[in-house]
C-alpha cells in the first residue's frame, strides 16, 4: 500500500535534505544536557534571577515570528511553553550567518525540536523569555502539526476537537493539547498512591499470566490467539481473579495486581478493549475490614492526586474523606421508590416493575428484577462516595452468605 505525501511533508523532506547539506546532523545521536524548565523558570526566575544566567533547554517549537535579524518563537517542554528570542548576531558571532539566515528562519518549522542555551530576561511588556546565545536542531520533523492560536490571556483558538483524531493519534494530542498530560500525571499518581498504601498494608504485589488456556473470572468473550509450540488455543485474560485467589489458597495472606485485561465486546469512549484493573484478595478478613480498606486507599489517593479529598467533578464537589456511607440494596430501593420489596416473590417484582415503569424481559428472574430497579430508580442519586450493601442472593450466588440476614450475601458496590 503507498502512501502518498502532502505537499507540506514533501517541504519538509526537502528542507532536511538542505539541512544535511550544510553538514548538520537533523537527528544527532549525542545526549543534550538540559537543566532548566519552562514551568522551573516561569515559577522562580523572578524570585532568585541569578540561576537563570546560563540555562540550556529543549522542546518543540511552536510558533516563530521572524522580525528581519531576530526573531520571537515559543518553545515547548514537557512541563509547558517559553518564549524565546533569538539575534543573528548572537547565535553567529563570525562572519558566516548561515546558521541564522538559513538554517533557523528558511529550514526550521513549527513542531521541530531543538535544544538552547543562553539566559532569561523579561521583556517590555514583561514576559519571562530566553534570550537564546546558541541552538541545536535535535529532531526534524517531518509532518505538520494542527497549529492551535493562544492569545495573551492563554486562551486557545481552533483547538482539535475531533475525538477520533484525539484518540487515535495521542501523541499529536499531547502536543497541540498539553492539558492532557495532566490526565496521564494523575494517573500515575493515582496508581501509585493506591499501590503504596497496599503494599504498606502489607499486601504482595505479583503478576499472573495474560495468556491464559482457560480465560475466567468473569462473564465475558476473549479475544483469541494461537500458541505456535504448544499448537493451541489461548486466550487474552479477560480478569486476573482466578489466579489471584490461587494464590491465596497456596498460603500468602494478600495479594493485589494492577492487571491488563481484554475483552472483545465491542466498544465506545468509557468502554475500551484493553483496560487496567486493580485487584486484590486478602485472607481473614470480611466485606467490612474491604470497605474500610477501600475508603482508606480512595481517600490517600485524593489527597495524592490534590492535596485535598474534596474534589470537583463536573458540577459536583465529591468528598472522599472516609468513612462513606453504607446502604443496603433493599434500603436504597425503599429510599427511592417508596416501596420495600425485601419480602416480595419474583411475581410480586414483576408487578412492581410495571408500577415503576420498568421494562423488563419475560426471562427476568428474582435477582435480574431487583437489579433494574436499583438500576433504573437509585443508581443515579448516589453522587457522594457510598456502599450499597447486602445484595439478594439471587444477585449473588457465589458469595458469603449474610452472616445474621437470611436470602442476603455480603456484597458491597
Amino acid at each position: 500500500m503507498s502512501y502518498e505525501l502532502s505537499e507540506q511533508e514533501r517541504i519538509r523532506r526537502e528542507k532536511l535534505a538542505q539541512i544535511r547539506e550544510l553538514g548538520i546532523d537533523p537527528y544527532p545521536a549525542e545526549a543534550f544536557a538540559i537543566n532548566a524548565s519552562a514551568a522551573d523558570i516561569h515559577a522562580n526566575y523572578e524570585r532568585d534571577k541569578t540561576n537563570y544566567k546560563d540555562i540550556t533547554i529543549a522542546g518543540r517549537i511552536m510558533t516563530i515570528r521572524i522580525m528581519g535579524n531576530a526573531a520571537f518563537a515559543s518553545l515547548q517542554d514537557a512541563s509547558g511553553r517559553i518564549q524565546i528570542y533569538i539575534r543573528r548576531d548572537d547565535v553567529c558571532p563570525g562572519e558566516d550567518k548561515t546558521l541564522y539566515n538559513t538554517v533557523f528562519k528558511k529550514l526550521i518549522d513549527i513542531g521541530d525540536i531543538v535544544g538552547i542555551s543562553g539566559y532569561v530576561f523579561t521583556t517590555q511588556v514583561g514576559e519571562i523569555s530566553i534570550h537564546v546565545t546558541s541552538f541545536k536542531i535535535l529532531s526534524k520533523s517531518l509532518r505538520p502539526l494542527p497549529i492551535v492560536k493562544v492569545d495573551e490571556s492563554g486562551k486557545a483558538f481552533d483547538e482539535v476537537t475531533d475525538p477520533e483524531f484525539r484518540y487515535r493519534q495521542r501523541y499529536a494530542d499531547l502536543v497541540i493539547n498539553p492539558k492532557v498530560k495532566d490526565t496521564f500525571i494523575k494517573r500515575t499518581k493515582l496508581i501509585n498512591a493506591m499501590r503504596d498504601y497496599l503494599n504498606d498494608k502489607g499486601l504482595l504485589e505479583v503478576d499472573t499470566p495474560v495468556l491464559q488456556a482457560i480465560p475466567g473470572g468473569a462473564a465475558a468473550r476473549p479475544f483469541v490467539t494461537h500458541h505456535n509450540a504448544l499448537d493451541s488455543a489461548f486466550y487474552l485474560r479477560i480478569a486476573n481473579e482466578l489466579y489471584l485467589k490461587r494464590l491465596i489458597v497456596g498460603g500468602f495472606d494478600g495479594v493485589y495486581e494492577f492487571s491488563r485485561n481484554f475483552r472483545n465486546e465491542g466498544m465506545d469512549r468509557t468502554h475500551n478493549p484493553e483496560f487496567t484493573i486493580l485487584e486484590f484478595y486478602v485472607a481473614y478478613k470480611d466485606y467490612e475490614w474491604m470497605m474500610r480498606t477501600t475508603e482508606e486507599m480512595l481517600e490517600k489517593a485524593a489527597l495524592a492526586m490534590h492535596g485535598t479529598s474534596e474534589v470537583l467533578v463536573g458540577e459536583n464537589q465529591i468528598s472522599f474523606a472516609a468513612p462513606y456511607r453504607r446502604v443496603t440494596m433493599y434500603e436504597a430501593i425503599l429510599e427511592h421508590t417508596g416501596i420495600d420489596i425485601s419480602e416480595m416473590d419474583e411475581a410480586q417484582l414483576r408487578e412492581t416493575c410495571k408500577t415503576l415503569n420498568i421494562d423488563v424481559a419475560p426471562s427476568s428472574g428474582r435477582g435480574k428484577l431487583i437489579d433494574e430497579i436499583f438500576g433504573e430508580k437509585c443508581e443515579a442519586h448516589y453522587i457522594q462516595p457510598t456502599f450499597i450493601t447486602d445484595y439478594p442472593v439471587e444477585m449473588s450466588p457465589l458469595t458469603k452468605k449474610h452472616r445474621s440476614k437470611a436470602g442476603l450475601v455480603e456484597r458491597f458496590s
